[in-house]
């Protein structure tokens, strides 16, 4: 039967993207109601369903709901027809729904709103129309491009679809089959929310099955069921549904570890800098158009004119900032990325007025940078993608206004939507030199005085096919003795918009010196079993810091909300937008001899796309600062007792 779960139970969930509110586990179909000319039953928490004429039949199996996300296994055999009807809608002459017919051997998958007899019998279907875009809910059809006459409703792409990628051959990324497997067990999950319908089969939107426009005329309310026809027999596991109508907002919770200081309430920036911009020897915090300055943050200035966004249908347009003094004049000036592109606002000195701007690298285009001094001269160089190639560019010598000079490390090919996220930089191989990472590999740089070209490229897959529709890679890779064996490692969210946060160890041969990397899982999807029973996906941004000052460096990251708008384009899109920090422990009996321990900092802020660690007020205590769509703020660590 059909299960519910109180709030806050603790239980081994089933599908990987969201917490279900019920989930089938019995031996009985009690409760459900059999309609039309099939025999269903339940074997071992399985639902299995035989028609008893090619007509077939139905189970109703849950509650009426509106707003639904549904997700199973199932397996077709012996030539059957199957599907799930939601919002079963009862009508004068029976039954009408929105219908996903699910792929079998032989027949047209897709997704429809069809009208159904009182003996369950099927009288009318309509292909439901096109859904695209990442949105909550579609709006009214335009008649001209209905017609083809115009422009549609808009591009968009689910979990798993990336259309137009023309990676590097040497590049290790193996795509994934989201086909249905005839024989084996299919995962499917659905979001019917408002009048968007999305549809995966095995965790991607490529298996045949198209998302659908289900307006109110297709059906309003009602509880979902199986079908069954043709011949053979269906079965389906892990059934689980979630009301996704009803939310619930969690009790605001701070680690005593920090004390929360929030200097902005609206959406102004995704990062957050720290420098002393009117030096006056106390740091003070960028994010976005403002500067706030210390030591106690209440007063703000304008950088440039900035607006505040909308959380549920804008991005804002300052994704990443960062500050040093680039002009030499002992002011830092700010970088800010400008719809992904990068300009430089010089700062004004004492004079108390808007900075100016200039463009300095119009080629940047994915939606994570990292600023490190490549080249050693002691000025934070750009590391990016754009242009089709891994880059790190710098500024020109006394005119750094100019455009800046951009260096190729990579054969062209990186660009497209497997090319925004992922990157970081740090000296892999103990040369000397800082080296650059992505998610596909590391690029070794050499020695000064080589001529220009790209680097040599070291295939690794730091990354995993994504179940997201953002692309491989997450946020900024870290590069640090994990386990403290003297060889660096890599530290990685594995998806942006997706699951997981992943070490990978160092490993070197003896005789050759050849570098490897082992992979090693921290935290993953509801499937899993990790560290402290923490699950959260979307980690968009991370960087590393030594929070209980044990001299090792722990990892801060968190959940960035709304990260494809109000929309279900990603996994668990409305869960707490947490920040989290994981210690660091250096444990010999560990796999790798390293684990990490989370710790909430806290649940409602979550994180944009960098994360700044730094002692604020110099009492060696490491501090968080974060903005995000959910405001700026300051996380004040609390000094380590001697």
């Amino acid at each position: 039967m059909m299960a519910l779960l109180a709030p806050g139970a603790a239980a081994v969930w089933a599908n990987k993207n969201f917490l279900a509110d019920w989930t089938f586990k019995g031996s009985a179909l009690t409760g459900m109601a059999q309609w039309g000319d099939a025999a269903w039953s339940a074997e071992n928490g399985e639902i299995v369903g035989k028609p008893k004429s090619a007509a077939g039949g139905w189970l109703v199996i849950g509650k009426p709901l509106q707003d639904v996300q549904f997700a199973a296994s199932y397996k077709c055999t012996g030539g059957c027809r199957a599907g799930v009807l939601l919002r079963a809608e009862k009508t004068p002459t029976g039954m009408k729904g929105v219908y996903v017919e699910l792929p079998v051997d032989g027949v047209q998958a897709g997704s429809f709103a069809v009208t159904l007899d009182a003996n369950g019998k099927e009288l009318t279907r309509e292909k439901l129309g096109p859904a695209n875009g990442t949105v909550r809910m579609l709006p009214p059809v335009n008649p001209d491009a209905a017609a083809g006459r115009g422009p549609g409703r808009g591009a968009g792409r689910g979990r798993g679809g990336f259309p137009g990628s023309n990676f590097p051959s040497d590049v290790p990324l193996t795509r994934a089959d989201y086909t249905y497997k005839a024989g084996e067990w299919n995962p499917i999950e659905f979001v019917l929310d408002t009048n968007f319908l999305r549809v995966w089969l095995n965790d991607g939107p490529e298996g045949g099955i198209a998302n659908g426009r289900a307006d109110d005329t297709a059906g309003r309310y009602g509880p979902e069921a199986f079908y069954v026809g043709g011949a053979g027999e269906v079965r389906f596991k892990q059934v689980e549904l979630k009301d996704i109508g009803r939310r619930v907002l969690s009790a605001e919770k701070v680690s005593p570890r920090f004390r929360m200081q929030r200097i902005n309430d609206f959406y102004l920036a995704w990062s957050a800098a720290v420098a002393d911009v009117n030096q006056d020897g106390i740091p003070d915090v960028i994010a976005g158009p403002k500067y706030y300055l210390g030591p106690d943050y209440k007063v703000s200035r304008d950088i440039y004119v900035g607006q505040t966004v909308n959380v549920d249908t804008q991005y804002t347009p300052a994704a990443v900032n960062f500050a040093f003094d680039y002009t030499g004049d002992g002011y830092p000036d700010v970088l800010v990325t400008e719809g992904r592109a990068i300009v430089l606002y010089v700062n004004p000195g004492k004079e108390e007025r808007r900075w100016e701007r200039y463009p300095v690298l119009p080629s940047a285009t994915a939606e994570v940078d990292v600023f490190k001094d490549v080249d050693g001269d002691g000025v934070p160089d750009v590391v990016f993608v754009g242009g089709g190639t891994v880059n790190w560019a710098s500024p020109q010598k006394g005119n750094p206004t100019a455009p800046w000079t951009v260096h190729a490390v990579s054969e062209p090919g990186f660009s497209g939507p497997l090319s925004q996220h992922g990157i970081g930089a740090g000296d892999i191989n103990g040369d000397g030199r800082v080296d650059i990472i992505s998610p596909y590999g590391w690029w070794e740089q050499p020695p000064k005085g080589t001529p220009p070209g790209p680097w040599t490229y070291h295939p690794v897959s730091f990354t995993r096919w994504p179940r997201a529709g953002g692309g491989p890679g997450g946020g900024e890779m870290d590069v640090y003795d994990v386990n403290g064996d003297g060889l660096p490692d890599v530290v990685t969210a594995l998806e942006a918009h997706g699951w997981g946060l992943a070490w990978y160890e160092q490993k070197r041969d003896k005789a050759s010196g050849a570098i490897t990397f082992t992979p090693h899982i921290i935290m993953d999807d509801f499937t899993a079993k990790n560290p402290g029973g923490v699950t959260f996906s979307e980690l968009h941004a991370m960087t590393i810091g030594d929070i209980d000052g044990d001299g090792i460096p722990d990892i801060i990251v968190g959940k960035r909300l709304y990260a494809h708008n109000e929309s279900y384009n990603d996994p668990d899109p409305f869960g707490d937008p947490v920040l989290y920090w994981f210690r660091t422990v250096r444990n010999p009996k560990a796999p790798g001899r390293a684990e990490f321990v989370p710790e909430l900092i806290h649940n409602r802020s979550g994180v944009g796309s960098t994360v700044t660690a730094a002692d604020l007020n110099q009492d060696g205590a490491m501090d968080v600062i974060t903005s995000t769509n959910q405001g700026t703020y300051i996380f004040w660590g609390t000094p380590r007792k001697r």
